[in-house]
């Protein structure tokens, strides 16, 4: 039992919104949440030197977003 609780742990801790976005690294898949729904999915594709400011490669209409941190939006690892 401990085993499949530990996986979950696991799964759990890996779809959390990241804090530090500076732990992120090129080529990454991630979600990008805001408001309790994801609003863009993607590759990492640069993190500013702070952690503050993700600029995710997608695709589809729009390839390449930007997304700071202070506009309130939440990174997760998909």
């Amino acid at each position: 039992m401990k085993a499949r609780e530990a996986v979950l742990t696991r799964r759990e801790a890996h779809q959390a919104p990241l804090t530090n976005w500076g732990e992120l690294r090129a080529d990454e898949q991630v979600e990008v949440v805001k408001h309790a729904q994801v609003v863009a999915a993607g590759r990492v594709e640069e993190v500013s030197l702070s952690g503050n400011v993700l600029w995710l490669s997608a695709e589809g209409a729009e390839p390449r977003r930007l997304f700071l941190k202070s506009d309130g939006v939440l990174v997760r690892r998909a």
